[in-house]
């Protein structure tokens, strides 16, 4: 006799309905209908499945629902015959509008909007202590003003498993008077302020590591891009490594660091970090702080761009707004143009020539413009002078060791609080000098 075992079922994936909305007055680098289509394959990286999407052009958003009363009678007729499980809004919702479209769905129905989405993606894929932290906070600061009394104990909104961070436990025992919404927002404030203070000791234990590679004078190198550009997989051929790599966004988020050899025989430390994406949430921005720091103390960034994508401009401009919005727009950058084994000759060049002057033709899976690449990353961290007019405190006697060592000093005079140098100094190490110039 014998028996036949099933074999185990996936479990049905949500049902997801996405709604984009261009407002008139709050241009974007990029169209609705192209952001809904990236918003697509987020809600797909997230494991849902899209059902549908609507659109709307307004002058301004409303202040109830966000878009207005017939398209949300019309959004409420689509979500019932598709199935919906969850609405995404392709926008970020204030508390104010969450909570009204809520009273419009119901319970059966769950409101997200595009911040939201990511915060669950990242929680998906961190992989590490610091990715968990991390993600944790942000979600717990983007949910603090999202608390409503439908939320009858906080320990039912936590992520636990499955990969995901989140969780602040059960909730205590309540003071007199108080209501579950507020003893939910008490503990949410008391692990928030324990997250920040774990996540400053991280900080601070890369600043103690990023200080020895400084005094090693190893110049460390960034790639920086959109999501799914292709960083990853560039660091794996530069370094000969195997680091997870994926056509998904958001493939990897935890900085990785390895040793790479230029031409000449120097040693560099090439790190790869979260991509970025339009609208990067600024609870996110603001709980990587201690991640992203590895960008902004780096010597030279490479901006992998993914040469194949119909809209790689607006993507590489988005780049350059949050590298700006995270203090890192004056760092050195060469600009490296990806996945350029998928294009014709013809292409590369027009790309090149117009659209990326001077940047870097490569492919990183495949292995072609390495050594061209390697070249230009030797030349501009050792070989370009960037001159400089700069004042330097007392304090900063690091600073003005270096600049003796490192640069080319045209004058230099002694004042009474700081020392006024002019000269031309690497351009890798610019960014040290920049706070200071005159």
């Amino acid at each position: 006799m014998s028996t036949k075992i099933a074999e185990p079922t996936k479990p049905e994936k949500e049902r997801a309905f996405l709604v984009g909305v261009e407002v008139h007055s709050q241009p974007g680098l990029i169209s609705m209908q192209d952001s809904l289509e990236e918003l697509e394959r987020l809600a797909d990286t997230a494991g849902l499945d899209v059902v549908g999407e609507l659109t709307q052009k307004i002058d301004r958003p409303s202040s109830d629902t966000y878009i207005g009363s017939g398209k949300v009678e019309e959004l409420r007729a689509f979500t019932e015959e598709t199935l919906a499980d969850v609405i995404i809004f392709d926008v970020d919702l204030s508390p104010r509008h969450q909570r009204e479209l809520e009273k419009v769905f119901g319970t059966d129905v769950r409101i997200l909007d595009r911040t939201a989405l990511i915060l669950d993606i990242f929680a998906q894929h961190a992989s590490t202590r610091e990715g968990y932290l991390q993600v944790e906070l942000a979600q717990l600061e983007y949910r603090l003003p999202r608390l409503t009394r439908a939320w009858t104990h906080l320990a039912r909104q936590a992520g636990g498993g499955g990969g995901r961070a989140g969780g602040v436990g059960g909730v205590g025992l309540r003071g007199p008077g108080e209501t579950q919404l507020e003893v939910d927002r008490r503990e949410i404030g008391h692990r928030i302020h324990k997250l920040k203070e774990e996540i400053e000791k991280i900080r601070e234990h890369r600043n103690q590591y990023r200080q020895q590679r400084k005094r090693a004078r190893t110049p460390i190198v960034a790639l920086v891009g959109y999501t799914n550009a292709g960083k990853s997989t560039l660091l794996n051929t530069l370094a000969k490594t195997d680091i997870y790599a994926a056509d998904q966004l958001f493939a990897t988020l935890d900085p990785t660091t390895r040793r790479v050899s230029l031409p000449d025989g120097q040693i560099i430390l090439l790190t790869d970090t979260v991509g970025f994406i339009q609208k990067l949430p600024t609870q996110l921005i603001a709980a990587f702080r201690a991640t992203l720091e590895e960008i902004s103390e780096a010597d030279l960034l490479l901006h992998v761009i993914d040469g194949t994508h119909p809209i790689a401009l607006q993507q590489a401009q988005s780049v350059t707004q949050t590298l700006e919005q995270i203090g890192a727009g004056s760092i050195p950058t060469i600009s490296v143009l990806n996945k350029v084994d998928e294009l014709e000759k013809e292409e590369i060049v027009q790309l090149v020539r117009d659209t990326f002057p001077g940047a870097v033709p490569i492919s990183g899976l495949r292995g072609l413009g390495m050594e061209i690449l390697l070249e230009k990353i030797e030349h501009d961290l050792f070989q370009s002078l960037l001159p400089v007019h700069i004042h330097l405190p007392y304090t900063e006697g690091q600073l003005i060791s270096m600049f003796h060592e490192n640069g080319v000093i045209d004058s230099i005079k002694y004042n009474a609080k700081v020392v006024d140098i002019r000269g031309k100094i690497p351009g890798r190490m610019y960014a040290r000098y920049q706070p200071f110039e005159v």
